[in-house]
């Protein structure tokens, strides 16, 4: 009798860094660390769930203000938001076929804290693995972090991945 394969959940996000249209630093951390230290060659023991919760820019134009000339700008600003997300996903769902191992990923709009806890309440992993920046004290007043947040709230065991200093961009807050 084969047993269910444990479910892990990995939340993912796109860069912040201008120009860099890819997974995030932590992210891509996190997926990597889960595929090494987790599943390493036991890919048909373990299912990950990609969640990207995606964070809507809050105009749509990246570096433009806003400027809405027709609906067409609007239809134009969720297409592009949509293929990003995809994209995104893409990324790491051909890596877990490249290997073997199962996957299910989707995406949700808004607050990353809220999504990532509300889909852990409702897909029910057995454990949730997320990327941390390692930003100091001075910098989580202002900018907070989702990792700490799902530790507190997730209804799962949380793992926490940081990425290494070689890793870490100029601006600690860039991923």
């Amino acid at each position: 009798m084969e047993s269910e394969p444990t479910r892990v959940m990995v939340a993912v996000n796109e860069s912040t860094i201008k120009g860099y249209p890819h997974a995030s630093i932590s992210s891509k951390k996190a997926f990597e660390w889960t595929l090494k230290k987790i599943v390493r060659s036991n890919t048909s023991g373990f299912k990950l769930l990609l969640l990207h919760a995606q964070v809507q820019d809050e105009d749509g134009f990246d570096d433009v203000d806003s400027i809405y000339a027709s609906p067409d700008d609007f239809r134009n600003m969720r297409e592009r938001n949509k293929a990003n997300g995809l994209h995104l996903l893409e990324f790491f769902v051909n890596k877990c076929h490249e290997i073997g191992v199962r996957c299910e990923a989707w995406i949700r709009k808004g607050d990353p804290t809220e999504v990532i806890c509300h889909e852990v309440r409702r897909v029910r992993p057995d454990f949730l693995v997320v990327g941390s920046r390692g930003l100091g004290p001075f910098q989580k007043v202002f900018v907070g972090t989702v990792s700490e947040f799902c530790v507190k709230h997730a209804e799962c065991p949380v793992i926490i991945i940081k990425r290494s200093a070689e890793e870490s961009p100029q601006d600690p807050a860039d991923d």
